[in-house]
């Protein structure tokens, strides 16, 4: 029996400590390498210089660490005149540094456009964000320090609401006057907005959320 015990103790050891290797390798792989983040730092500097001007400055860097993004590091850059906030990145696929200045720009444009009419029809507490891929501006072939506005091209963003509420009766009719309202007003003339139900604790209050394209 004493074997028995002694023997499981061992066992019980080597598990403790493989557990123990497996969150240490876990935690340092959440950290940010700092020759990488210096890396990518120096790269978005020279990126601004050819691309941009001195409005905009490098505030941050930014690592992915859980694969929500096509890169592992980016340096978070801001434009001084219109507080947008972008990134600098390297793009793999196109084998040099990129940014998404014209999407963030026009996500901020759209946002600050329709956030009177949501506040005053949604309610105060209705939260919401405007999305273009963030490749819009080199599909489009624009120039990031002359990225006019997206009403000058046929774009499709995605407006997402969230309402921390249940359904109502009359909601259909309401988010319909809200496309309606975006397409009369020389806002985007095509598009998708998604509507979901989530309490202001996360709690999802409908299982089906309102979805349409326009």
């Amino acid at each position: 029996m004493g074997k028995f015990i002694k023997i499981s103790l061992i066992v019980l050891g080597v598990i403790a400590v493989g557990i123990g290797i497996l969150i240490f390798t876990f935690v340092q792989g959440m950290k940010p390498d700092k020759d990488q983040e210096e890396k990518v730092r120096m790269q978005a500097e020279k990126y601004l210089a050819e691309i941009f001007n001195e409005n905009f400055e490098i505030y941050d860097t930014l690592y992915d660490n859980m694969g929500n993004f096509e890169f592992e590091y980016a340096a978070k850059v801001m434009d001084k005149q219109t507080h947008t906030q972008f990134l600098i990145y390297y793009d793999d696929e196109a084998e040099q540094m990129v940014d998404t200045y014209v999407a963030d720009k026009w996500e901020n444009d759209l946002e600050s456009e329709i956030r009177p009419y949501i506040k005053e029809n949604f309610g105060e507490k209705a939260d919401f964000y405007v999305y273009f891929d963030d490749k819009i501006g080199r599909d489009l072939g624009i120039d990031p320090a002359q990225s006019g506005s997206y009403k000058e091209f046929n774009v499709t963003p995605t407006i997402r609401i969230t309402l921390p509420r249940k359904k109502s009766d009359g909601d259909e009719i309401l988010f319909n006057e809200f496309i309606s309202i975006l397409k009369n007003e020389g806002k985007p003339q095509h598009g998708s907005v998604n509507v979901a139900y989530i309490a202001e604790n996360g709690v999802i209050l409908e299982d089906h959320e309102w979805s349409k394209k326009f």
